[in-house]
């Protein structure tokens, strides 16, 4: 009878992956090529003009008074609906991953909503909503209170294209995670909100960071939700991406490529930031399951 050998798993599985070496150059080639002519060329664009009349133009550009309430006015912007989100997406992470209830599948769907619809048309429901000739924009106006073209209206806007970010990233992970730390905290004692912050938040902290920090960079580099609701008012309404647009077109281009340095910086940024935070997590899995 001949010897039969077995190979183990990891073999048979190398076996079916493992390509020829001309086959694995040839993606590893066209994968680098795609990427400098779609990613890196542009972003060095950007930098070179920017740069092309001196640091001192650049920075002149900077400080000009419209480009500055530009940056402050993004920063508040981004600064009021992040935590906003973050709040509404560990509410809705939490109800989703930890109970059952009617209406569960119709709120995921919901929370995927503003990935499907085209961020202008997120902008336009507002102004359909809000506007002066709707009956809730008739009564805003009758007591003073201004949401478009505003910056009430801009943080609405926002919210409204950046709310899935945070959500998206702690639904899996609190699904997986199960509801067994929370039960044995409540049953020796914790109430629920000790619950959340002693065991819950501690588990979900990566997950979170990673949330915010992807949407803090939608939330800074929005632009067609923001452009509807904003009326392009000079110095009061307008963000940096709209900013660069503006002085795009008045063939500014030094101060439309600074502001946009500054965009392309923050995605760096966040790229780093970003595999930092996968880097670590990924380490407090392997750690976790080892122990």
């Amino acid at each position: 009878m001949a010897l039969e050998t077995h190979a183990s798993p990891a073999a048979k599985v190398r076996s079916v992956v493992t390509e020829h070496r001309w086959a694995r150059w040839t993606l590893i080639v066209a994968s680098l090529t795609f990427l400098t002519l779609i990613l890196i060329l542009p972003l060095a664009a950007v930098f070179v003009e920017a740069f092309r009349k001196g640091a001192a133009a650049f920075f002149t550009a900077l400080q000009d008074a419209e480009t500055f309430s530009a940056i402050r006015l993004t920063l508040i912007v981004a600064g009021i609906s992040v935590p906003l989100n973050v709040v509404f997406g560990v509410a809705a992470a939490w109800a989703i991953a930890k109970f059952e209830f009617k209406g569960k599948a119709f709120l995921t769907t919901l929370i995927d909503l503003p990935f499907s619809v085209s961020p202008v048309i997120s902008g336009l429901v507002f102004v359909l909503l809000l506007g002066a000739n709707t009956y809730l924009g008739q009564w805003l106006s009758a007591h003073s209170i201004k949401i478009l073209f505003a910056v009430p209206g801009l943080i609405l806007a926002t919210m409204f294209v950046t709310f899935p970010f945070v959500a998206r990233e702690l639904i899996p992970l609190m699904q997986e995670q199960g509801t067994g730390d929370e039960e044995a905290a409540i049953s020796l004692g914790a109430s629920g909100w000790q619950t959340f912050w002693h065991v819950t938040l501690p588990n979900i902290k990566w997950g979170l960071l990673y949330g915010v920090l992807l949407c803090n960079a939608r939330a800074m580099g929005e632009f067609g939700a923001v452009s509807v609701v904003s009326g392009h008012i000079r110095g009061q309404t307008n963000t940096m991406p709209l900013q660069v647009e503006i002085l795009y077109n008045e063939y500014n281009f030094t101060g439309a490529f600074a502001v946009a340095t500054l965009l392309a910086l923050l995605a760096l940024v966040t790229l780093v930031l970003k595999t930092l935070l996968e880097m670590r997590y990924s380490d407090e899995i392997a750690a976790s399951r080892r122990h």
